[in-house]
């Protein structure tokens, strides 16, 4: 009898890091149908698209498709009415709520894990404290999180097997939950992302990211600013036009781009500011596939990526001067293409998929 699978993600509004990651598990189970708390359609890949994906009541909540945050205490319940009942085997990619899906005794449960929820455990301050603590959101967060903490623990108790995204990761998988998890990195994309033409000495350097509070977007501006550096940005959110009024004329925004345009940014260039603590993150992989190096914060997952001195520099302390030095420090070196792109390799889709077989043998193994 033919092995049946659920998978479930947290919300499918975009094609980043996660959705990648899943994508590979919806090549292996092309049969799998994806539960998911709000679903966009035309924002994921085909092979995403071509599987049922059913969603929750959030789906229908007004403005709940585009602005499901603000239904954020209501991910819990959302996830939790999922009827996942008949399945052999669950696979949840989570970094917020997936992983609270309820199974049922004869299921196995898989949890891919990007990150226990940030919002409420180390970004907590970056999205809630300091000036933000009055608003709205602060003094309701405020009053949820320490709800939302015990949901979060409690719910970890319902996965059978935990795989982290990064070491860094699984340490905060052992932090918060008491629960060990192995680790299998992200995939890049290095057919579509591979070396071009040099860039210039006046070539601007870029950020592509979202553009929420604990990326550290606005620390890398002001960095760069300084210097009178060309700055280019990639992405959207809730931050953009606070940067926007802060940035001088050298730093321009462009939004999310499709893949072509993104690898013409990329090799074109001078390295990739990356300036947050971040869980594992592609974006520094698919700027080493082009080549290009990356000025990253020497903590979480950029430690298990960049190669401090072949494929980048790393800066130790979170403040625009650490960052200004490595920069200077960066410009003063000579780089080899080839041997930038010859780490991104090592993170291949081949290489994921077969790993992630494995901890999956590994799970069904217990049942």
């Amino acid at each position: 009898m033919a092995l049946k699978v659920a998978l479930v993600h947290d919300w499918l509004t975009g094609m980043r890091g996660g959705e990648k990651c899943l994508e590979v598990l919806c090549e292996i189970y092309p049969e799998a149908p994806i539960y998911t708390l709000v679903y966009r359609k035309g924002a994921v890949s085909p092979l995403i698209n071509s599987h049922e994906i059913r969603t929750s009541f959030i789906q229908n909540l007004p403005r709940g498709i585009k602005h499901y945050r603000w239904y954020l205490p209501l991910f819990p319940a959302a996830i939790e009415r999922f009827d996942l009942r008949g399945y052999d085997l669950i696979i949840s990619t989570s970094h917020c709520v997936a992983k609270g899906v309820i199974v049922h005794p004869e299921s196995r449960h898989l949890c891919y894990c990007h990150t226990p929820i940030r919002y409420i455990w180390g970004s907590y301050e970056e999205y809630f404290g300091g000036p933000r603590s009055s608003s709205m959101s602060g003094r309701m967060m405020t009053l949820l999180s320490p709800w939302m903490r015990v949901w979060d623990v409690i719910s970890s108790r319902r996965v059978d097997h935990f795989v982290a995204n990064s070491h860094a990761v699984a340490e905060r998988i052992r932090r918060y939950y008491d629960r060990t998890a192995s680790v299998v990195h992200p995939w890049v994309d290095t057919d579509a992302f591979q070396i071009g033409s040099e860039p210039g000495p006046d070539a601007p350097y870029l950020i592509l990211t979202a553009l929420v509070p604990y990326k550290k977007t606005e620390l890398a501006i002001t960095a760069a600013t300084r210097l009178g550096r060309k700055v280019v940005v990639v992405g959207e959110g809730p931050e953009r036009r606070r940067l926007e009024r802060l940035a001088g004329s050298d730093v321009r925004f462009l939004g999310w781009l499709e893949t072509g345009e993104l690898r013409t940014h990329y090799r074109n260039c001078r390295a990739l500011l990356f300036p947050g603590e971040e869980d594992f993150g592609i974006v520094p992989l698919e700027a080493m596939a082009c080549g290009r190096p990356v000025i990253a914060y020497g903590r979480g997952g950029a430690l298990e990526t960049v190669v401090d001195g072949t494929t980048g520099i790393f800066f130790n302390e979170p403040t625009p001067e650490s960052l200004s030095e490595a920069i200077l420090k960066l410009e003063s070196m000579e780089w080899d293409s080839e041997k930038i792109r010859e780490r991104a390799l090592a993170f291949s889709r081949q290489r994921y998929r077969d790993q992630m077989e494995t901890e999956i043998e590994k799970v069904l193994r217990n049942r």
